[in-house]
Protein backbone atom coordinates (compact mmCIF):
# COMPACT_ATOMS: atom_id res chain seq x y z
CA UNK A 1 0.00 0.00 0.00
CA UNK A 2 1.10 3.54 -0.75
CA UNK A 3 1.02 5.77 2.35
CA UNK A 4 0.67 8.95 0.27
CA UNK A 5 -2.48 7.70 -1.38
CA UNK A 6 -3.88 6.37 1.91
CA UNK A 7 -3.35 9.72 3.65
CA UNK A 8 -4.97 11.55 0.73
CA UNK A 9 -8.00 9.25 0.82
CA UNK A 10 -8.21 9.50 4.60
CA UNK A 11 -8.26 13.31 4.52
CA UNK A 12 -10.97 13.34 1.82
CA UNK A 13 -13.07 10.90 3.87
CA UNK A 14 -12.59 12.95 7.04
CA UNK A 15 -13.62 16.14 5.20
CA UNK A 16 -16.74 14.39 3.88
CA UNK A 17 -17.57 13.12 7.37
CA UNK A 18 -17.12 16.62 8.82
CA UNK A 19 -19.42 18.11 6.16
CA UNK A 20 -22.10 15.50 6.89
CA UNK A 21 -21.76 16.14 10.63
CA UNK A 22 -22.19 19.91 10.17
CA UNK A 23 -25.25 19.34 7.96
CA UNK A 24 -26.74 16.89 10.47
CA UNK A 25 -26.09 19.19 13.44
CA UNK A 26 -27.68 22.15 11.64
CA UNK A 27 -30.84 20.14 10.91
CA UNK A 28 -30.97 18.74 14.44
CA UNK A 29 -30.62 22.26 15.87
CA UNK A 30 -33.55 23.45 13.73
CA UNK A 31 -35.74 20.64 15.07
CA UNK A 32 -34.58 21.29 18.66
CA UNK A 33 -35.50 24.97 18.34
CA UNK A 34 -38.96 24.05 17.05
CA UNK A 35 -39.42 21.51 19.87
CA UNK A 36 -38.47 24.17 22.43
CA UNK A 37 -41.21 26.44 21.07
CA UNK A 38 -43.76 23.62 21.44
CA UNK A 39 -42.47 22.85 24.96
CA UNK A 40 -42.88 26.50 25.94
CA UNK A 41 -46.44 26.50 24.61
CA UNK A 42 -47.23 23.33 26.62
CA UNK A 43 -45.69 24.89 29.75
CA UNK A 44 -47.92 27.92 29.21
CA UNK A 45 -50.98 25.62 28.99
CA UNK A 46 -49.94 24.02 32.29
CA UNK A 47 -49.52 27.45 33.87
CA UNK A 48 -52.90 28.71 32.60
CA UNK A 49 -54.81 25.57 33.64
CA UNK A 50 -52.94 24.94 36.89
CA UNK A 51 -52.30 21.35 35.83
CA UNK A 52 -49.04 19.43 35.63
CA UNK A 53 -49.86 17.77 32.33
CA UNK A 54 -52.56 16.48 30.09
CA UNK A 55 -53.72 13.76 27.75
CA UNK A 56 -54.44 14.18 24.06
CA UNK A 57 -55.40 11.86 21.24
CA UNK A 58 -51.72 11.83 20.19
CA UNK A 59 -50.12 11.32 23.58
CA UNK A 60 -49.63 12.83 27.01
CA UNK A 61 -47.49 15.65 28.34
CA UNK A 62 -46.32 16.35 31.84
CA UNK A 63 -44.58 19.22 33.56
CA UNK A 64 -41.67 18.31 35.82
CA UNK A 65 -39.03 20.25 37.70
CA UNK A 66 -35.43 19.53 36.72
CA UNK A 67 -32.74 20.84 39.05
CA UNK A 68 -29.01 21.00 38.29
CA UNK A 69 -26.21 21.58 40.77
CA UNK A 70 -22.69 22.88 40.16
CA UNK A 71 -20.00 24.86 41.92
CA UNK A 72 -17.76 27.76 41.05
CA UNK A 73 -15.49 27.04 44.01
CA UNK A 74 -14.06 23.50 43.88
CA UNK A 75 -11.80 24.08 46.86
CA UNK A 76 -14.78 24.81 49.08
CA UNK A 77 -16.73 21.93 47.54
CA UNK A 78 -13.92 19.44 48.24
CA UNK A 79 -13.67 20.69 51.85
CA UNK A 80 -17.45 20.39 52.25
CA UNK A 81 -17.40 16.83 50.89
CA UNK A 82 -14.49 15.88 53.15
CA UNK A 83 -15.92 17.59 56.25
CA UNK A 84 -19.31 15.92 55.77
CA UNK A 85 -17.99 12.54 54.60
CA UNK A 86 -20.16 13.00 51.50
CA UNK A 87 -18.07 11.36 48.76
CA UNK A 88 -21.33 10.22 47.11
CA UNK A 89 -21.77 13.80 45.88
CA UNK A 90 -19.13 13.16 43.21
CA UNK A 91 -19.61 11.17 40.02
CA UNK A 92 -17.82 7.86 39.70
CA UNK A 93 -15.25 8.30 36.97
CA UNK A 94 -11.51 8.71 36.78
CA UNK A 95 -10.02 11.88 35.29
CA UNK A 96 -7.91 10.39 32.50
CA UNK A 97 -5.22 13.08 32.29
CA UNK A 98 -4.78 13.40 36.05
CA UNK A 99 -4.55 9.62 36.52
CA UNK A 100 -1.94 9.36 33.75
CA UNK A 101 0.11 12.13 35.38
CA UNK A 102 -0.25 10.57 38.86
CA UNK A 103 0.90 7.15 37.63
CA UNK A 104 3.83 8.72 35.79
CA UNK A 105 4.89 10.53 38.95
CA UNK A 106 4.14 7.55 41.22
CA UNK A 107 4.86 4.38 39.20
CA UNK A 108 4.72 2.13 42.28
CA UNK A 109 1.29 3.31 43.44
CA UNK A 110 -1.70 1.64 41.80
CA UNK A 111 -5.22 1.90 43.19
CA UNK A 112 -6.83 -1.48 43.76
CA UNK A 113 -9.32 -2.25 41.00
CA UNK A 114 -7.82 0.19 38.48
CA UNK A 115 -8.27 -1.01 34.90
CA UNK A 116 -6.30 0.25 31.93
CA UNK A 117 -6.59 -0.15 28.19
CA UNK A 118 -3.90 1.03 25.80
CA UNK A 119 -3.81 0.73 22.03
CA UNK A 120 -1.99 2.26 19.11
CA UNK A 121 -3.84 4.81 17.02
CA UNK A 122 -3.06 6.86 13.93
CA UNK A 123 -3.30 10.64 13.68
CA UNK A 124 -3.51 12.12 10.20
CA UNK A 125 -2.79 15.81 9.65
CA UNK A 126 -3.30 17.80 6.50
CA UNK A 127 -0.07 19.10 4.90
CA UNK A 128 0.53 22.82 5.44
CA UNK A 129 0.29 24.92 2.31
Amino acid sequence: MDATKLVSVYIKMRDAKDALTREYEAKINEVKEQMELVEQALLEICKETGQDGGKTAYGTFSRTVKTRYWTNDWGSMYRFIKDNDAIQLLEQRVHQGNMKQFLTENPGLLPEGLNTDSKYSITVRRASK
